[in-house]
């Protein structure tokens, strides 16, 4: 690949000296905790595939696994080009997989076995003299947080976590963060013990999408629309993650946890910092995390939250031509679940620029239909020179940026009815889509982010300060639930609960229908 082509899919978030040239990783090696999951098998492993074959990658990088399964080094090879020939965004070349798989490692073990982590260290030493990764290593822990603490003594035990001769150690965690404000203390302070702040990657995958980070080039590189991004303006915004699909599967993660735990305190709320923060001096990592910081710091919830806070369940319907059963009678749910599939806030950000505009924030399984946006709704024009039928259709503009799927960006705004004999005034809209105006495609988000860990670029990384704004914003909510016992019901298909409806009917609005 050319280094042209490399730049222009450069993230614009990194740090660099010459932003124009490629982000390449210097010599390192990955360890993947959680190998043989879904997560690894459909994402890590075909993301990891793609950024050596876009040449972003070190000759000599390495890849090991570590897990219980009786494999050797061969047996782990074949699971990975499965996973690559399966899931793999970039052509398969035969020429890069040679060199691939000559980096491709197994370490069978359990977390509680000293010897296993006392190979692992044997191996990436070897791997070093073989390879060259010159000691630099990333621990993926794609596992339970239950697990986290014992790994990361077991790293700390064997000498992993903290290596010599100037090479560097960083550990990676996906979601959840803990499931409340305290656990996630314990957790940062478990990680803490260990690995410095500055090593310790927490992954959300949604800070990876283009669309993400098109917000801050939409905001802050055209004077088009920030002097509007305010209260004068802006009525209200709406970030909505909705899903088609049921827990498929997900049984022993998601009942307990629930879809507020499981997407409103990580994705949402940081969709929400980024569509309210203010301009960082730069997008450098500190910089980006402050004033991200300031926003969460600022979110403030209602009163009353029974008229603020919506939930609901999956009940069986239709979907599509499909019919589904509801969530109560899917494997492994206890049939007395309270967990809900489906939340709704309203919060407010006690700003000046945001002071009075309601963000409302909304996500759910089994609904109409798949999407992810954030819709900045604007007030109407104080005062319309036209007949009142000549702006019957005539709704209120928007600007919505789409984060999944068909990642774009629509604007809406009135316009003259062509043809009319008199001034008739309707909503039309202004779209661009990524698919469409560049011919590049998208990296995947874990294309990204893996790679920003092997850079250590954090600005896309959300640091512990931000988790635990996130749940103190979130924890009285789910308080308030478990006293109230059960969640609505809502039929698959449908756009959740009736209370959601009611939560924006009391202030005069509606969700859009994406």
């Amino acid at each position: 690949m050319s280094p042209a082509r490399v730049a222009r899919g450069a993230n614009p978030l990194r740090q660099a000296d010459d932003r124009r040239l490629p982000q390449i990783a210097g010599p390192c090696a990955l360890v993947m905790f959680g190998v043989t999951g879904d997560l690894a098998r459909k994402k890590l492993l075909p993301a990891i595939y793609d950024l050596t074959n876009r040449g972003l990658l070190p000759p000599g990088f390495a890849l090991v696994g570590f897990a219980r399964r009786d494999w050797e080094d061969q047996d782990f090879a074949r699971i990975v080009k499965d996973a690559v020939r399966a899931g793999a965004r970039t052509p398969f070349r035969e020429e890069v997989w040679r060199n691939f798989e000559e980096g491709l490692r197994f370490v069978h073990g359990s977390f509680d076995d000293d010897a296993a982590f006392d190979e692992l260290a044997q191996t990436l030493k070897e791997l070093d003299e073989e390879r060259g990764t010159g000691g630099n290593t990333a621990f993926y822990l794609s596992i339970p947080p239950g697990a986290f603490e014992l790994v990361c003594s077991q790293l700390d035990r064997s000498g992993l976590a903290r290596p010599k001769n100037g090479s560097w150690s960083r550990v990676v965690i996906e979601k959840p963060f803990g499931h409340d404000l305290a656990s996630a203390r314990d957790l940062n302070a478990t990680l803490e013990r260990v690995f410095p702040a500055d090593a310790i990657f927490r992954i959300d995958h949604y800070l990876g999408k283009e669309t993400v980070q098109n917000l801050l080039a939409l905001r802050f590189a055209n004077q088009l629309f920030e002097p509007v991004w305010n209260a004068h303006y802006v009525d209200h915004v709406q970030i909505s993650m909705a899903e088609d699909i049921g827990i498929t599967g997900r049984a022993g993660y998601y009942d307990g946890i629930g879809a507020a735990r499981d997407v409103i305190q990580n994705h949402l709320l940081q969709l929400l910092a980024l569509t309210a923060m203010e301009q960082p001096n730069s997008f450098g990592a500190d910089e980006l995390r402050a004033e991200k910081e300031k926003v969460l710091a600022a979110v403030r919830l209602p009163d009353d939250l029974a008229t603020a806070t919506a939930r609901g369940q999956y009940t069986a319907g239709w979907q599509g031509s499909e019919k589904v059963i509801g969530y109560l009678t899917e494997d492994g749910i206890d049939p007395k679940s309270t967990t809900e599939t489906y939340a709704a806030l309203k919060l407010q950000v006690h700003t000046r620029r945001w002071a009075g505009v309601p963000f409302y924030l909304r996500t759910g399984k089994r609904l109409g239909k798949r999407v992810t946006e954030i819709a900045v709704i604007f007030k109407r024009a104080p005062h319309l020179p036209f007949n009142d039928t000549s702006t019957e259709e005539l709704g209120q503009n928007a600007i919505v940026i789409r984060v999944q799927p068909d990642e774009g960006t629509t604007i809406r705004f009135g316009s003259k009815v062509p043809g009319a004999g008199s001034m008739e005034v309707r909503d039309v809209t202004m779209d661009f889509g990524y698919g469409t105006a560049f011919t590049e495609s998208s990296p995947e988000a874990y294309e990204r982010l893996i790679l920003d860990v092997l850079l250590g670029e954090p600005p896309l990384f959300p640091r512990h300060e931000e988790v635990e704004l996130s749940w103190q914003i979130l924890d009285p909510v789910e308080r308030f639930w478990a006293r109230k016992g059960k969640p609505e019901g809502y039929e698959s298909g449908t756009w959740g609960p009736r209370s959601a409806d009611q939560l924006l009917e009391r202030d005069g609005r509606e969700w859009r229908l994406p």
